[in-house]
């Protein structure tokens, strides 16, 4: 039988809501931590396609996803063994702490509460005290109470007016027996810049290195690092033979550009683990997939807003279309769309895509889409089979003007309603809305 594995102590910064400042906290301890001399492993609670990549430039390292309503315990532990060599783990979470979906399904909720028990992380709670005092802390108390099987290692105070405001809140804390490992005063030049699916990504950033360097300069400054650094904790998580998603083919021509780079980070440490060639390229640099590929497969990202250059990237086009004729292709998300007949912009322009499927998008009416899927594969997709169960999460902003070939599959929601967004099938070309996470037990 395996020995279980035993991580780097470790830490999950969570806040009551989201818009508190708790991703510009986390990348500023990242960076403190780092310039500490730690070795230090990010992760992301939740199924976030964004934050991982700041995470990476803050600490240096990569950063993996958890997700406890998507992955098994197997996975979970395995992609937490990404942290073998740190010498402490700081892990961010999604939304608010205890914010999950309603019903949990096999697994669990996917709350970054269940992250951290699951885990033996710490909490540390980020609270943005403006317009609140001593009230502040009924909120910490609350959250420190609702599950009393958590840990919880304090507070840090964002947004803080003042020295009297700071006075006022920390009597709050201490009598509700909260320790304050920070109080961050209120500065506006500490947001990050946002679009409509969040925070841009972090290869858009004008000048995301200063702007880290920035942030850990403030944190150093606010924060008791060596009480966070004593805070943390953490515990088994599983079996040492737990083993990351294998491959869906052996080399893989993998779109990677502003336009296309929303994979799961511990889908891409699996295929490399298992010996798979993944191979790089830009579409909006017109560039066209490697002609030894076994696979193309297309992430998400944001086709959108370069939709006039994909249109015009011909020999993009055309060496997709080749390799189409007589191997797989794969799209997720924005990569689906581009693998469809046209996508209208936002003014209504309607752009040419590939034309490998029938889809045409449009975000002229945008429409919402957000939320876990699991699916049920009615059509062979690139390494797995007829049959198969997935699950994975979609978020964007485009409807469907046109869908008519075969659906990929039947896909539902978290609370098991069956939707509309089906994927598409023509012969080897494929493509879902959902981001792959993992295939789901059953």
């Amino acid at each position: 039988m395996s020995e279980p594995i035993t991580n780097p102590p470790g830490l999950l910064i969570s806040a009551p809501s989201s818009g508190t400042g708790k991703t510009t906290v986390m990348l500023g301890l990242l960076r403190a931590l780092a310039e500490d001399g730690l070795t230090v492993q990010p992760f992301k609670s939740g199924p976030d396609y964004i934050d991982p990549a700041f995470h990476r430039a803050a600490a240096g390292r990569a950063s993996f996803n958890l997700d406890s309503w998507a992955m098994s315990d197997g996975l979970l532990s395995a992609i937490s063994a990404q942290s073998e060599g740190a010498d402490i783990v700081v892990a961010e979470g999604s939304m608010g702490l205890f914010d999950g979906v309603a019903k949990p399904g096999e697994l669990g909720h996917g709350s970054s509460a269940e992250t951290a028990l699951r885990m033996g992380w710490p909490v540390v709670l980020v609270l943005d005290v403006g317009g609140q005092a001593q009230s502040a802390a009924a909120t910490g108390l609350g959250f420190k109470m609702y599950n009393p099987d958590l840990p919880f290692a304090g507070v840090i105070l964002n947004r803080c007016a003042s020295p009297r405001h700071e006075r006022l809140t920390r009597l709050g804390m201490e009598r509700a027996g909260l320790p304050v490992l920070g109080v961050l005063p209120r500065r506006g030049d500490l947001t990050l810049p946002e679009r409509h699916l969040g925070l841009i990504q972090a290869v858009e950033h004008p000048d995301l290195e200063s702007a880290i360097v920035g942030y850990a300069a403030f944190l150093r400054e606010h924060v008791d690092l060596e009480a966070i650094k004593r805070a943390a904790s953490s515990g088994p998580v599983g079996p040492s033979s737990a083993a990351l998603p294998p491959p869906p083919a052996q080399r893989i021509a993998l779109a990677r550009d502003a336009a296309f780079s929303f994979t799961y980070p511990h889908l891409l440490e699996g295929w490399r683990a298992a010996g798979a060639e993944i191979m790089p390229f830009s579409p909006l640099a017109d560039e066209a997939p490697a002609d030894d590929a076994d696979l193309v497969w297309l992430p998400g990202g944001y086709p959108e807003l370069h939709a006039g250059t994909l249109a015009a990237a011909q020999n993009f086009q055309n060496g997709l279309r080749k390799h189409a004729e007589t191997k797989p292709v794969h799209g997720e998300c924005g990569g689906y769309m581009a693998l469809g007949q046209a996508l209208i912009d936002k003014e209504g322009v309607q752009h040419q895509m590939t034309g490998l499927l029938g889809l045409v998008t449009s975000y002229q009416k945008r429409k919402f889409n957000l939320g876990y899927r699991r699916a049920e594969l009615l059509a062979t997709m690139p390494g797995l089979a007829v049959g198969s169960a997935l699950r994975g999460h979609e978020f964007h902003y485009s409807s469907i003007v046109e869908q008519p070939d075969a659906p990929l599959a039947r896909v539902f929601d978290a609370e098991g309603a069956e939707g509309p967004q089906t994927g598409s099938v023509r012969g080897p070309v494929t493509g879902t809305f959902f981001h792959l996470i993992a295939e789901a037990l059953s």
